[in-house]
């Protein structure tokens, strides 16, 4: 059996977020193997694809070296490139059922463009001990799926050095605790409008380099912050991270990006 590591949300090799996407399934391996690859292959998440009568549409889930998640936005483009690129498929748009709902993908020009589902951030007291664990007083803070900190400009999120054993404890008024987004708008002159981080000690990743997810949090914020649909990222990580760009259309977000295959290996077990 096949596997690859994918670059999403990357221009070029060793950027962005690396994924690793196994061939595709006819029957789901037991939860605990699946568990194991991904905590041999000590990605931010495996993606696991099972076969459907339709060659376009895939069962698909999605494994941190600690748990199962319920939705990956890069391993997810990993997934449809690695079915495109490495393994022929024929298909114009890629159909995705999982844990969060149908996801698709399809090819636009040079970039894959997703559609998730969008998950517009409320307002919420700022949880006690936040600002101590992100060693950065925010300017805002909202909650979605992950918690939403704003900051006063792109050097305050480029510096921030979170305390992670604390951070794993925070929780938003209704997600997950140790999900943290900390963001602000980008400098004149850039030529994206926002730069971002997510801290993820809560699900095992103290800082992931690009992540589609959490820009489905992002997106409808900055849109309606920004009064149009369409907004540039960046997500900084050392030595990685990636540009993603999305455009929210009602309750759905797209995001594209760039991908590119970097390794492929075969399991022997």
């Amino acid at each position: 059996m096949r596997q690859w590591t994918v670059d999403a949300f990357a221009a070029g090799p060793f950027l962005g977020n690396p994924a690793c996407v196994v061939e595709p399934f006819d029957a789901w391996p037991d939860d605990r193997w699946m568990q194991a690859l991904a905590r041999e292959n000590n990605q931010a998440e495996t993606a696991f694809l099972r076969r459907t009568a339709d060659a376009a549409r895939f069962d698909l889930r999605w494994f941190t070296p600690g748990q199962e998640v319920d939705l990956c936005g890069h391993a997810t483009l990993g997934a449809a490139h690695a079915l495109w690129a490495e393994m022929g498929s024929g298909a114009t748009d890629l159909a995705f059922d999982t844990r969060s709902g149908p996801l698709f993908v399809r090819r636009v020009a040079e970039l894959y463009e997703m559609d998730f589902p969008a998950d517009a951030p409320r307002p919420c007291a700022v949880p006690p001990g936040l600002a101590e664990a992100l060693g950065a007083e925010p300017v805002e803070v909202l909650a979605g799926r992950y918690l939403l900190v704003v900051l006063p400009d792109a050097a305050a999120v480029q510096a921030v050095s979170p305390d992670l054993k604390a951070l794993v404890t925070i929780r938003g008024a209704a997600g997950e605790a140790g999900h943290v987004i900390v963001c602000a708008a980008a400098d004149a002159g850039d030529d994206v409008d926002v730069v971002d981080r997510f801290f993820a000690p809560g699900c095992g990743v103290d800082e992931d380099p690009a992540t589609g997810s959490a820009h489905c949090v992002l997106a409808p914020f900055w849109a309606a912050r920004l009064g149009r649909p369409t907004v540039r990222f960046r997500q900084i990580f050392p030595t990685r991270g990636g540009e993603i760009e999305t455009e929210v259309r009602g309750d759905r977000v797209l995001l594209r990006g760039q991908a590119v295959t970097t390794v492929e290996s075969l399991l022997r077990v």
